[in-house]
């Protein structure tokens, strides 16, 4: 203010006046060439540089916020997944479409993964090593949430192809575990191989070249550096145009739907209740302390949702898209037998096709449980100790495949 001061209050001759003009002149030149600077080292910046997001948040070319639902518009339809109450307009969008599976990742650099949120239903076991994968199925909650992103999408397991096969859903995948004639893989875990052979509605990412661009390498979907096969990103809105362009919408291409063998689940009405031992906080490990207890599972029972919010690796488990915690209404333990195939690429089988013992936790309870599946297409039923088939919780379910003999506590 001293110097702005006297510039304006001194007597000016002439050469004071050169000399004004000159400082004016400087001051000018400086902030234009300062302008031009940031402009175009903005311009030069890599894309995979872009300014830091805070947890949670999306890049909205990446991934659609889920529509929202007006809360005046009465929930009257029943989801045939998981028997969650949704909306006529879900309804009228969702029975144009078929279940879509889609394989995520779960090693520690893939997380928090995107689009968890909005499966009505995920499996989880391990792909190989001791690190687990999900398979989220999408139909209901989906429904009117746009082209969101599911990330990051890995390669096909047999027993997930079996399970999607419950559902005769679109499968979503980035490649697989063994073509029929590769010499690499055991027999028993060509995933490839059964694809094609069982006529799975296929949408593998490296599947009919040239024709399939949906999915995409995103190397800043997270705040962190990750290896580049943790970085595929599918999109579900562009998942469900490459299926209608293949003819598999709530048909297939010869007129026959989805649900014509389709077997729900049965539901809890809001008078029922499961009984059972409490069980507020439920725990188990897959490979006990492999990766020191990165793949470890927690969950806690949250009475006012009458949900389980989930916890992996000692961490609460969000949604990337939203940065919503993963809450699901029923958590289902399936014990199931586990073989090491010893083949070149160490895979793993579960045996998902035969019966066993299981676990189910909701309403804040436990209770011990039978499963059973007779075939590839044929559901899988939970029934109680009496023989009588369980009904869930409407919403959410989660089904972790556990091998035989592990523990998991709960109180």
């Amino acid at each position: 203010m001293i110097i702005k001061s006297s510039l304006i209050h001194l007597p000016m001759g002439p050469r004071k006046t050169s000399y004004l003009l000159l400082l004016l002149a400087g001051i000018g030149l400086f902030l234009v060439s300062t302008g031009v600077s940031y402009a175009f080292f903005n311009f030069l910046k890599p894309s995979g540089l872009s300014d830091r997001k805070s947890p949670g948040s999306v890049t909205p070319t990446l991934a659609a916020k889920k529509s929202k639902i007006d809360p005046s518009i009465p929930r009257t339809e029943t989801c045939p997944l998981n028997g969650e109450m949704f909306t006529k307009q879900e309804r009228d969008v969702w029975e144009s479409h078929r279940p879509l599976g889609i394989m995520i990742e779960n090693s520690v650099d893939a997380r928090p993964q995107s689009g968890l949120s909005i499966a009505d239903i995920v499996y989880e076991a391990v792909a190989e090593g001791g690190i687990t994968r999900f398979m989220g199925v999408f139909y209901c909650d989906a429904a009117l949430s746009g082209n969101i992103t599911i990330a990051p999408v890995r390669s096909a397991r047999i027993y997930f192809v079996n399970l999607i096969s419950e559902y005769d859903g679109l499968y979503n995948h980035v490649g697989g575990a063994g073509t029929c004639d590769d010499p690499n893989v055991d027999p028993r875990a060509k995933a490839i191989c059964l694809i094609n052979t069982a006529r799975i509605k296929d949408l593998d990412q490296f599947g009919r070249a040239g024709d399939f661009k949906t999915c995409h390498r995103v190397a800043n979907r997270t705040d962190k550096e990750v290896a580049y096969e943790h970085t595929m990103a599918c999109f579900l809105d562009e998942l469900y145009k490459i299926a209608a362009k293949w003819k598999w919408t709530n048909v297939d291409e010869k007129g026959v739907s989805w649900d014509k063998n389709f077997v729900p689940w049965k539901f809890q009405d809001a008078k029922e209740q499961l009984q059972g031992e409490p069980a507020a906080t439920v725990s188990y490990a897959f490979w006990g302390n492999s990766f020191e207890g990165a793949f470890d599972v927690k969950w806690e029972y949250d009475a006012a949702q009458n949900a389980y919010r989930r916890s992996n690796g000692g961490a609460l488990a969000v949604d990337h898209n939203t940065g919503d915690p993963l809450i699901f209404n029923t958590v289902v333990v399936q014990f199931a037998k586990e073989t090491s195939t010893g083949d070149v690429e160490k895979h793993m089988l579960y045996d998902v096709i035969s019966s066993g013992k299981a676990i189910i936790f909701m309403d804040g309870v436990a209770t011990p449980a039978t499963w059973s599946k007779i075939s590839r297409t044929a559901r899988t039923i939970y029934k109680d100790s009496k023989g009588k088939e369980i009904k869930f919780n409407p919403g959410p379910i989660w089904i972790s495949i556990l091998p035989i003999g592990n523990e998991v506590s709960y109180n």
